[in-house]
Order: C-alpha cells, then structure tokens, then sequence
C-alpha cells in the first residue's frame, strides 16, 4: 500500500470549564468532546524522504507549523526507518472555528501513517504521541464522544453519543485560542470547582442545563454576533446551543431534523451553516 485517505472529522465542545491554572501557564479544563460526521479528507501517499504538505484551503500552512508536518516528524524521530509522505488536505473545515480541524488532521497523519509503514502502534501509544502536538489531538485518535480532563488529554470514553442534529452557524471570524486563554488569564480568577459533566451520560434525568462554556464570558463581550446567533438557535428550538471551544463556530443541538432546517434555513445567506450528526451513531 502506498497511499491511503481518511476522514479526518470536526468536533464541538458541549460544555468547557476552565479551571486552576498549572506551573506551566496552561489552565486544565473539563468538557465533552464529541466527534461528528462532518469531515475533511487527508491523503497520505509515500515518498522517498520528507514531508510535502498540499492543501485546496488558502490560509491553511503548507510548511513545518503545520500540525501535519509535526505529527510526520514526531514519528520519523520515533521511527528513523520510515520514509517520507505526501500529505494533501482537502479541507472543509476553516481554521479558528474551535471545530479542531487541525488536531484532527495531525491525527489523522498520526493514524494513516501507522497504517501505510506498518508500525503496529496501539490507540494508547498513538494518544501519548498525539500529546506532544497539541491539546486536542489525543482525542481525535479515537473520536466519538469523551470526557476530557487536564489540558484536553486525559480522555474518559462514554459509551453513547450526545444525540441530535447538530446545526453550525460559522460567523466570518476567526478566534485565536491563545487570545482566548489569555484573556481569560488577565481578566478572571480560575475556579477549582469542575462540574460533573459525565452525570449527563449516566445520572437518572440527564440535562444540558449542566453544560457552561466559559469562553463564552470572553468571547460574547468581544463579539456580541457569538450571543446573538446562540439566543436566536434557542429561540428556534434547540435542546442546547453554545461556543465550540474558543468558537468561533455556535452550534444548536435539535432534537427534530425539520426544525434544524428551517433554523438553517433562517441563518442563510448571512452565514455559512452546517447540518451534521454524531460521527459514533
């Protein structure tokens, strides 16, 4: 086998708690990640030596800052033997949405290299190296859904998704997650308290209710549309509307596909939007 292309998914954040902040300057948090079937596509195709990067999305990196290339020079360092890779992205999902497109693409790498040089890591031992290129993209090594803890990386399965019909509304704005940490640093005090996300999997009357983002208290101010396009997905009937990690994507969970669509409906042409649905269905 000498190429192999993957799917390579968007997530949310249903719910984010940023709490005390480590030695290191990087604040753990609690949330729920949750995959869902909205996907790029990532090519791997081997070549003699090196790392090429292509991409169809202006913007996106094509030299070593990408996360691709990190991920290909993690393993080379693990695996001197192994030869180079092509990797072309065809991208759907922006960067600076806080839909993790770029995680899950080095994870992708991660994956499809595992695959196409026959290393024979395990989930685990790909979860340890995907920790060295960023916060989110251990989770993207398994997707579905999951508790995350500490910076992101430690990673509680949940057996079932958080079912709906997940309806995006992408503003045209980016939203750099540093900026996002450090106003939160040089604004608010980080609390010790985590709320108890997993109850909403396995306590006797689940409710979104439990759910908070606290970007939302960084980014809403900053961007007063982020708080308009959440109300208006409520008022339209969603169980749940909210920031996806630092945004800037706002996303609605409806429990009925007809009401997500005339929601959808009421977002165009001023926004681009995206219906979906969990990717572990």
């Amino acid at each position: 086998m000498n190429s192999i292309t993957l799917p390579s998914h968007a997530k949310v954040n249903i719910g984010l708690r940023i709490l005390n902040r480590r030695p290191d300057g990087y604040h753990t948090i609690h949330t729920v990640f949750q995959e869902l079937e909205w996907h790029d596509s990532v090519t791997l195709t081997k070549q003699p030596q090196g790392c090429m990067i292509t991409t169809n999305m202006s913007g996106i990196p094509c030299d070593d800052t990408n996360t691709c290339a990190k991920a290909y020079h993690l393993l080379k360092n693990n695996f001197p033997d192994i030869g180079g890779v092509n990797i072309h992205l065809q991208k759907v999902i922006p960067p600076g949405t806080g839909l993790g497109g770029g995680s899950g693409n080095a994870a992708t790498v991660l994956k499809g290299l595992n695959k196409l040089y026959h290393l024979s890591l395990t989930a685990g031992e790909l979860e340890s190296l995907a920790s060295r290129i960023g916060a989110d993209v251990p989770f993207f090594i398994k997707g579905g859904t999951q508790i995350g803890d500490g910076i992101g990386e430690r990673l509680t399965p949940v057996s079932s998704p958080v079912k709906g019909i997940y309806l995006l509304i992408l503003p045209e704005l980016s939203i750099s997650t540093a900026w996002a940490y450090g106003a939160w640093k040089n604004c608010l005090e980080s609390s010790e308290q985590k709320p108890n996300f997993a109850h909403f999997f396995y306590g006797t009357t689940p409710s979104f209710s439990i759910f908070e983002n606290d970007f939302e208290r960084i980014v809403i101010p900053a961007h007063p549309e982020i708080g308009i396009i959440k109300n208006r997905l409520l008022r339209m009937g969603a169980e749940f509307a909210g920031l996806s990690g630092s945004g800037s994507t706002v996303f609605g969970i409806f429990d009925d596909e007809a009401d997500a669509r005339l929601a959808e409906s009421k977002f165009q042409p001023t926004c681009r939007t995206i219906l979906t649905t969990p990717a572990n269905l």
